[in-house]
C-alpha cells in the first residue's frame, strides 16, 4: 500500500513538473538569444556570450548539490549519496565548457574573468539559499528543470550551433555531452522522488522550487546580449 501511494505521488508530481517545464520552454524560446538560434541568425559572438554566461551556473551546480547533500539528515542517506555522486560527476563540467569556448575562438581569460549577469546572480543566490536549508528536498524541482533542459534541448542546440557556425566537434562538446547524459539523470530523478514521497508538503515544495528555478534560469538567458 505504501509503495502504491509513493508511486502515485511520484506520478502526480511529475505531471505538475511537466506543466512547469512546458511554460519554461516557452519562456526560453521567447528570449532574444534563443530566437536568434532558432531563426538562424546566431553568430559566433552569441555563442561566446552564451558560454560565458552559462559557465558560472555550471560551476555552481556541483557546489550547491554538495551543500544540499550535507544538509540531508540520516533518515535519507540514500538520497544524500545520490546527490554526492551527482556532484562528483559534474564538478569539472565547467572545464569542458571552457574548452569549447577556446575551441570556438575565445580566450580562456575572457570566460574565466567574466562577471555573472543579473539572472545568473539571482539563480546562484537562490540555489545556495535553498541548499542551505535542512533536508532541502525542494531542490529536486530545480534538478528537474536544469537536467530536463539538458536532456531535451542541449543536443539540438549544440547541433544547431555547430551547423550554423561551422564549428568543429570539440567546440560543442559540452552541449552534446549533456544532451546524451542528462537523459540518464532524469531516470535517476524519478528514483530520488520516490525516496521523499509521498508527502504533500514536500511535493508542493518541489513544484514551487521548480517554478522559481525556471523563472530565474530564463532570466539568466534573457540577460545574455552579444
Amino acid at each position: 500500500m505504501a509503495e502504491q501511494l509513493a508511486e502515485a505521488a511520484v506520478a502526480d508530481t511529475l505531471r505538475k513538473l511537466a506543466v512547469v517545464f512546458a511554460d519554461f520552454e516557452q519562456r526560453l524560446e521567447a528570449t532574444p538569444l534563443i530566437r536568434k538560434l532558432t531563426r538562424e541568425r546566431f553568430e559566433i559572438a552569441d555563442y561566446h556570450a552564451f558560454l560565458i554566461n552559462l559557465r558560472q551556473q555550471v560551476k555552481d551546480g556541483a557546489l550547491w548539490m554538495s551543500r544540499a547533500a550535507s544538509n540531508i539528515g540520516e533518515n535519507h542517506l540514500e538520497l544524500r549519496s545520490t546527490l554526492m555522486r551527482h556532484a562528483v560527476t559534474e564538478h569539472r563540467d565547467f572545464r569542458l565548457l571552457e574548452a569549447d569556448f577556446v575551441a570556438a575562438g575565445g580566450a580562456l581569460e575572457d570566460i574565466q574573468s567574466a562577471p555573472k549577469n543579473v539572472g545568473s546572480e539571482a539563480l546562484s543566490a537562490w540555489m545556495f539559499h535553498e541548499a542551505s536549508k535542512p533536508d532541502p528536498f525542494g531542490l529536486l524541482g530545480a534538478m528537474f528543470i536544469i537536467e530536463g533542459l539538458g536532456s531535451i534541448k542541449a543536443r539540438p542546440w549544440g547541433l544547431k550551433v555547430q551547423e550554423r557556425l561551422e564549428l568543429p566537434d570539440e567546440a560543442v562538446r559540452f552541449l552534446l555531452y549533456h544532451g546524451d547524459n542528462d537523459a540518464e539523470h532524469m531516470k535517476e530523478f524519478e528514483e530520488m522522488l520516490g525516496m521523499v514521497l509521498p508527502d504533500p508538503f514536500i511535493a508542493e515544495r518541489i513544484v514551487t522550487t521548480a517554478k522559481v528555478t525556471a523563472r530565474l534560469y530564463a532570466l539568466q538567458i534573457e540577460e545574455i546580449a552579444a
